[in-house]
């Protein structure tokens, strides 16, 4: 199935985050405007809160108030025909951070900028849990001659608590739960494979024991050249994967099968949320052409954890 779908909003700049709301309006990130958008069910947008830096996932936490993954900013290349990348860090990138957004006011705080001492690099996707508290990735920031090593935290969304959980990971991205909540799923971008760690308590993980580079239980590889980016869970458990390059969504099963490759309009097919009717809608991110499209979907989307 190629990801035709509807256009639902066009013009933006490189959006990411996507959230769908039970009023059937949609919150993005625009990564290089550094905002946090809402676009209505008519397609008229609004900017909610103007964060800075580089706003990159997103998710709705239990009181109601949106969490923001922000990485710090990147440099862009936009090329003339108006495609937008990123490729490299922002000159004026200080730290990586999380930040709370009342949607209502558009105030935005920010929570937390390290993790017992250690700066936080360059937070990318973010996902809740039953328990009010939210894992997130750090996949770190690129500079021209060296690279951080990535990392999985936990934190509580009033500020009081950050761990890390998982480390080293090589650039990760992508995160999500399993539906019974046992399972954490990290997708990493540079090596395009596909990773699960078995939950032991909120915030910790078992970690598999060497050769696992990161402690990971390896789901998928892919062959070729593709890059991962962020994830979504349908309800019955299937994994689908924002693929970079290639372009388009990997699904793939809990055992390690891929199962379905979604051809899309775009190299940097960026992310994939539910919603609408019974969650058989995705909206997707095509952030090069600066687009967010409707999908009809073959099999429900998991409700996420928010009340």
């Amino acid at each position: 199935m190629e990801l035709i779908g509807r256009e639902v909003a066009r013009g933006l700049r490189f959006p990411e985050g996507p959230v769908w709301l039970p009023d059937g309006s949609l919150l993005v990130v625009e990564i290089a405007a550094g905002t946090l958008t809402r676009i209505t069910p008519s397609g008229a947008r609004e900017v909610v809160a103007t964060l800075g830096g580089g706003p990159n996932g997103a998710a709705i936490g239990p009181d109601g108030a949106c969490y923001v993954c922000n990485n710090g900013g990147f440099r862009w290349l936009e090329q003339p025909d108006g495609y937008l990348r990123p490729i490299g860090i922002a000159e004026d990138y200080v730290t990586g951070r999380i930040e709370r957004v009342d949607l209502a006011s558009g105030r935005v705080d920010t929570l937390y900028t390290s993790c017992d001492g250690k700066p936080l690099n360059g937070p990318n996707d973010i996902v809740f849990d039953e328990h009010g508290g939210f894992w997130f990735t750090d996949l770190g920031k690129v500079r021209p001659r060296s690279m951080d090593r990535g990392a999985v935290y936990y934190a509580r969304c009033d500020g009081s608590m950050i761990r890390e959980a998982i480390f080293p990971s090589m650039t990760p991205n992508g995160v999500g739960l399993s539906p019974d909540g046992k399972t954490l799923y990290v997708a990493e971008t540079e090596t395009s494979r596909l990773w699960a760690y078995d939950i032991t308590a909120p915030g910790e993980v078992r970690m598999e024991p060497w050769p696992s580079p990161n402690g990971g239980r390896l789901v998928l590889g892919r062959e070729g050249y593709q890059r991962f980016d962020s994830l979504a869970v349908e309800a019955c458990g299937n994994i689908c994967v924002a693929t970079l390059v290639r372009g388009g969504i990997s699904v793939i099963s809990p055992a390690g099968e891929l199962l379905e490759f979604h051809p899309a309009p775009d190299a940097f097919c960026t992310n994939i949320c539910f919603g609408g009717e019974g969650l058989r809608t995705a909206f997707i991110t095509l952030s090069g052409t600066g687009r967010l499209i409707a999908v009809d979907w073959p099999r429900a989307g998991l409700a996420l954890h928010v009340s």
